[in-house]
């Protein structure tokens, strides 16, 4: 049912081509939603549904082998591309510079994201109990909070065979 690529195919290049394919699919559904509501047109709205479930597909199949993350930012950072300029230039939508520079700053930041860093700096090892400690590091640790993480709610239990025992509704 989903779109295979062949093994051989690197995952950054399966990827890029899966971001710049939803985001041109995602582009022309959204002109043709437009289009569809200036000129009420059934054809481009019917037009638009099909784009939007091919958008799925490929979304779906581009999953197989690409992270969620990396290829949704792509695919946003790319059709925001594509509906400013669609905006500008197919229907005459002007922008004050501010609103520009916004932009600017807004693809920037989606551009770290996507491609800066994804590991943090590992943090220093623990001194042990014979081994000196520099005093500003053991002040800076003492005043550091403690980051204390929930513990999982764990879901509720639906009995939905009748039976004695209570099966939980997720695996």
């Amino acid at each position: 049912m989903l779109i295979r690529v062949p093994d051989s195919w690197p995952q950054p290049v399966v990827a890029i081509l899966a971001m710049a394919l939803l985001a041109v699919l995602d582009l022309a559904g959204a002109v043709a939603a437009k289009e569809a509501v200036e000129r009420r047109s059934p054809a481009m709205a019917a037009l638009g549904v099909l784009l939007f479930v091919l958008l799925f597909w490929i979304f779906a199949s581009s999953l197989q082998v690409s992270e969620l993350a990396p290829v949704t930012f792509g695919w946003v950072v790319i059709l925001q591309v594509g509906v400013v300029l669609v905006d500008r230039f197919k229907y005459g939508v002007t922008m004050p510079t501010g609103k520009w520079v916004a932009v600017a700053v807004l693809l920037v930041a989606q551009a770290y994201l996507l491609l800066g860093p994804t590991k943090e700096a590992p943090a220093p090892a623990p001194a042990s109990a014979g081994t000196p400690v520099n005093a500003v590091t053991a002040a800076a640790a003492a005043d550091s909070p403690v980051a204390r993480i929930p513990q999982q709610r764990r879901p509720s239990i639906i009995d939905l065979t009748g039976g004695q025992a209570p099966m939980r509704h997720r695996a």
